[in-house]
């Protein structure tokens, strides 16, 4: 009799934990969720990311508090977001940088993001362009590769973060030519050197250099981007311009930490979804330089399982040696 009471009770606790901890999704979110973003506030990405909280924010009828980690090429914000109780109140702004490039460059890769967080949904891409110094006697991606190819080893370009340093390999690869590489914590610095002369060539992904551009302070030859930018749209891409080679391109995600239940992650989705598709949010990203384009959590997994190979394979090929 004892034993049958026990078991009783124990159904009964069980029936009512479960009961608790549905009512507990079906109310979700009930309080602000933090979104960590892997980079210093005040940058395209940060800004990018404030957007969509804000957007977010409005979907969900709770706060998205942006959590600034920068460091460590995001894996800084990438471990907070992993060691996070997994119950969608924890979320990661995340990139290429932080979720495909740190496991590919390190070594001893921290960990591997298709395993260590649970995709919601693409964001989008960032707009990606290659500039030069307009004291560079070249107007067109041919006519730098050439002048490049007659001055080898003379020509300094800079890297600010993942991206910029494997797109440029790579293109210098399939051009034939050689430069010296300057790397800079940001775009900003990146930026501020190119202007004087320090470093001749960059590829940048920030709105206020197109603006640069157009005042004459950098030249613009080419964007990385399949199709031509609205925010350029008299600038050609690497594959108008005769140049092909380069297959990374960065781009933000939305991710909680491994094992968030599907009911959160279908919530998120859908908000995520939503928002993406209003003309204020589209528009807003847009002059940060920034394309949206949202997909479910299951293309978005598969996306990231595509990157990690194209990345690894990008790698192998320009010769980039783990650190």
């Amino acid at each position: 009799m004892q034993g049958q009471r026990c078991r009783r009770l124990l159904a009964a606790l069980m029936l009512v934990l479960a009961g608790a901890g549905a009512s507990a999704l079906a109310q979700y979110p009930a309080k602000p969720i933090r979104l960590l973003v892997p980079f210093p506030a005040g940058g395209g990405a940060d800004n990018t990311a404030r957007i969509v909280a804000q957007a977010l924010s409005q979907s969900l009828g709770q706060p998205l508090v942006v959590d600034n980690r920068g460091g460590a090429d995001g894996a800084i914000a990438a471990d907070a977001v992993i060691k996070a109780a997994p119950d969608g109140y924890t979320l990661f702004f995340g990139t290429n940088t932080s979720l495909v490039a740190v496991p590919i460059l390190r070594r001893n890769p921290p960990y591997d993001a298709r395993e260590a967080f649970t995709p919601v949904g693409l964001i989008g891409r960032f707009l990606f362009f290659v500039f030069i110094n307009p004291a560079v006697p070249a107007n067109t991606v041919a006519e730098f590769i050439q002048y490049a190819r007659s001055n080898p080893g003379k020509l300094n370009y800079g890297t600010g973060h993942s991206t910029a340093i494997v797109a440029t390999v790579q293109l210098m690869k399939a051009g034939g030519f050689t430069m010296v590489q300057v790397p800079y914590k940001g775009d900003a610095a990146v930026i501020a050197d190119l202007m004087s002369g320090q470093i001749q060539f960059a590829m940048i992904t920030t709105a206020s250099a197109l603006s640069l551009a157009r005042d004459g302070r950098l030249r613009v030859l080419a964007t990385l981007l399949p199709e031509r930018s609205s925010l350029a749209q008299e600038v050609p891409t690497l594959a108008e311009a005769g140049l092909g080679g380069v297959s990374v391109s960065p781009w933000a995600a939305l991710l909680g930490p491994a094992k968030m239940p599907r009911e959160i992650v279908d919530r998120l989705s859908r908000a995520l979804d939503t928002v993406l598709k209003r003309s204020d949010v589209r528009e807003q990203l847009g002059r940060q330089a920034f394309a949206a384009e949202a997909s479910s959590p299951e293309a978005m997994g598969a996306f990231l399982a595509e990157q990690t190979d194209s990345w690894g394979r990008a790698v192998r090929e320009a010769g980039i040696q783990p650190d």
